[in-house]
């Protein structure tokens, strides 16, 4: 009987691109796999009906988990390219398949009209939730994704430039920050003149709303031009500009020193400084008449605004939110590891949002362009990366959160969140299952980490709920299925179940709050189980899931180095993970194998698995995030050699990428004088990808602190991966902390707050 088909992912916020229809799972029988004790517990326990869905609105849009649908799966031997697909394109609100209809056409392509467009070329400020797209030459011609944008609407979408009627010639593009870019282009004279270019331009287009075109003229001659912008939007949604279903350009109206565009309660304005001397509506012009003196230039500027009507109107260029982290920097041998820990911070930044109703408090959007928004999962992942920066991100993130969470009915106490794509060998896993289990883990250790006391006290009920969930999801037979009540039994979330069983005891017995004993005595139960039923012995590897119908799957994929992740307890110390010595000295091998290791960091599903697809976001591809947590798991386990292949992977691979990583990219095996391949469509920047760099390096040093009692373990790495490495502005109870490693892997704390003492 082929296993239950899970749910379809619900519609999904405008802010990002569905995941892919997914499939029904395939599960390979291996010999020496025997269905574990208690199976038949598993699959006679039937749930009682979830209630009613809940629905979560966050600031940054709504997250609606529905019932499922059915989905016929696309025949393994067919990918039939040439019919429309039923997945939405990105920003539809129609993402889920409508009841009755099949959802078995291929998925959607690139560039094809029905999904995300490739942005692997795209130059992306960002100063969430605006952006500024550009192509390499930063011309802004009005067609593709090109343009400015605030909370998903294309605000500017063409702002063409022309000197004495010509278009300069495009010289270089870069980005000089998250969120700026530059553009430099050249103008030649008169033939009489020679070669040389005259006039340069320099544009700087910045993520929060400005364009500053500088002209210089480098001749020795008074230069008389004029200077022509053509201007034009069409206020599109990103979503529907990606699916290539963007709206015709609208009408302009002069507006003091510029132009307007209004449609649907919206109005964009473009205003510049100094005022034009000519501002023709149609066709959107706005033209100067310059005089330049030999080695003489001058400055426009443009600002770009959007405000809605109505209630919440909101106009873009409101001040960004503080870093809530202290000025951190990092010093090694190797320089490219300061390069690379600065620009992951400068993203970090661009990626911060508000919370609206606590302004004060922060959080990170998942990625730009396709989820410039709140993912909870996501969001509360990055900010456990970012602890060592101090625990301001965290709180903010975990208040935010807190208030979705389920208060009633069969899933109180679970936080929500969307189904996403889980690989060719498995049904979609739920995002918001993820967060329940992440959130008492990341308040359990912000606390070790210097939390104040008042933020762990108002947000203990809202852990101490999420703990009960878990509880209950997992009463039956020692495990919790993801999706909730149907299943798989997947190895990941078992692991984030222990471990928020563990931290959330440590976290219960701090606090003098009753019920660890219970949490714990369910890990010690669950570990004890797992070392048998999720270990295959013949194979030497953990099994990937159980299926609904109780069937093995030994598919080997990145997420099982979740199983190396024990979490942070009293006295500085790691939680006790769910395998063995043995069986974590396998793993570690694996993940360092070459069908897992690509040169370029670890794959997300081992390059000899069938389904393997280098580009694949679970079947191949090389996600930050994944290899971070290999990396520090590998590190805490004492597999050093192991951890520094796949962390030089990375920083090489970060190199080519400019030291802005991408969310994931192609995992083709490394060879000499090869470069890893971009995803067309990845976000970039990316929260994970960023926040795992800062992971990464870190891990390196060893730190684990207790601040409750008043103590901080450091314990590099020492084989010393970075080679000599020195991190300041680190936060250890709310103060600058500063450590430095030599070369022999030897450590010295050089800051650190006043009374926290150094522990063994």
């Amino acid at each position: 009987m082929a296993p239950t088909t899970p749910p379809v992912p619900a519609a999904q916020p405008a802010s990002g691109p569905p995941p892919p229809s997914p499939s029904t799972s395939t599960v390979t029988v291996l010999p020496g796999i025997i269905p574990p004790r208690g199976r038949s517990a598993i699959l006679a326990h039937k749930p009682p009906p979830q209630g009613d869905p809940h629905h979560w609105a966050g600031a940054a849009g709504s997250i609606t988990e529905l019932d499922a649908l059915p989905v016929e799966p696309l025949p393994p031997e067919l990918l039939d390219l040439t019919r429309a697909t039923d997945t939405a394109p990105s920003g539809s609100t129609a993402a889920a398949a409508p009841a009755g209809r099949s959802s078995r056409n291929a998925p959607p392509l690139a560039g094809t009209g029905t999904g995300p467009a490739p942005v692997h070329h795209s130059l992306i400020a960002v100063a969430a939730p605006s952006l500024a797209i550009s192509a390499e030459d930063g011309r802004l011609p009005g067609t593709g994704l090109d343009g400015f944008y605030d909370a998903g609407r294309r605000v500017l979408a063409r702002c063409e430039l022309h000197l004495a009627g010509q278009e300069p010639t495009p010289l270089q593009g870069r980005m000089t920050g998250a969120g700026e870019s530059r553009f430099v282009a050249a103008l030649a004279g008169p033939r009489e003149t020679g070669p040389d270019p005259v006039l340069t331009v320099e544009r700087l287009r910045s993520a929060e709303g400005t364009e500053r075109i500088t002209v210089r003229n480098s001749s020795l001659r008074l230069v008389r031009l004029p200077l022509e912008l053509r201007l034009g939007t069409d206020l599109a949604e990103l979503g529907e500009i990606a699916a290539g279903r963007a709206g015709p350009p609208l009408p302009a109206t002069v507006h003091g020193s510029g132009l307007a565009w209004t449609s649907d309660g919206l109005r964009a304005t473009v205003t510049a400084e100094p005022a034009p001397d000519v501002s023709l509506a149609a066709g959107g012009l706005l033209r100067w008449v310059w005089e330049l003196e030999p080695g003489a230039g001058r400055t426009v500027q443009l600002r770009i605004s959007l405000s809605r009507s109505g209630p919440g109107a909101r106009k873009t260029g409101r001040t960004r939110p503080p870093q809530p982290w202290f000025a951190a920097a990092a010093e090694a041998d190797d320089p490219r590891i300061g390069a690379l820990f600065r620009t992951s911070l400068d993203d970090l930044a661009g990626l911060l949002l508000r919370d609206e109703t606590r302004p004060s408090r922060t959080y990170l959007a998942a990625g730009v362009p396709w989820r410039c928004a709140f993912s909870p999962a996501e969001s509360l992942r990055a900010a456990r990366m970012l602890l060592p920066l101090g625990t301001r991100l965290a709180a903010g993130t975990l208040h935010t959160l807190a208030r979705g969470q389920a208060t009633h009915g069969p899933d109180v106490g679970r936080l929500p969140g969307p189904l996403r794509h889980a690989g060719p060998h498995s049904g979609p896993s739920c995002t918001g299952l993820e967060a329940t289990l992440l959130f008492p883990v990341v308040l359990a250790e912000a606390y070790r980490w210097g939390l104040p006391l008042r933020d762990v006290e108002q947000l203990l009920p809202a852990a101490e709920a999420c703990l009960r969930w878990l509880l209950r999801a997992g009463y039956e037979c020692g495990y919790v299925p993801d999706p909730v009540p149907e299943g798989p039994y997947r190895c990941e979330t078992q692991a984030q179940a222990h471990r928020a069983a563990l931290l959330g005891a440590d976290l219960l017995d701090s606090l003098n709050r009753s019920g660890a004993d219970e949490l714990r005595s369910w890990a010690a139960e669950s570990r004890r189980m797992f070392r048998q039923e999720f270990w295959w012995d013949e194979g030497g590897r953990p099994v990937g899931l159980w299926d609904e119908d109780g069937r093995p799957s030994t598919h080997l994929g990145s997420v099982v180095a979740e199983l190396l992740d024990g979490g942070l307890v009293g006295a500085g110390l790691q939680a006790e993970c769910l395998l063995d010595h043995v069986q974590t000295a396998q793993l570690a091998r694996l993940l360092a194998g070459p069908t897992m290791d690509s040169g370029w960091g670890l794959r997300t599903l081992a390059s000899a698995e069938p389904g393997y697809n280098p580009f694949g976001y679970r079947s191949g591809v090389v996600r930050v995030q994944d290899t971070a947590t290999a990396v520090a798991g590998l590190l805490d386990a004492g597999f050093e050699r192991e951890a520094r292949s796949l962390l030089h992977g990375v920083i090489d691979a970060a190199e080519t990428f400019g030291n802005r990583l991408p969310e994931m990219y192609a995992a083709e095996q490394r060879t000499e004088g090869s470069a890893p391949l971009p995803h067309p469509t990845a976000c970039r920047p990316s929260a994970l990808a960023a926040a795992g760099v800062v992971r990464m390096l870190t891990a390196v040093a060893g730190i684990r602190p207790d601040v409750p009692a008043q103590t901080v373990r450091v314990r590099p790495a020492a084989s010393a991966p970075l080679g000599a490495v020195q991190f300041t502005g680190l936060s250890v109870a709310e103060a600058p902390f500063a450590v430095r490693i030599n070369r022999l892997g030897a450590g010295m704390v050089e800051q650190a707050a006043d009374g926290l003492r150094l522990g063994g």
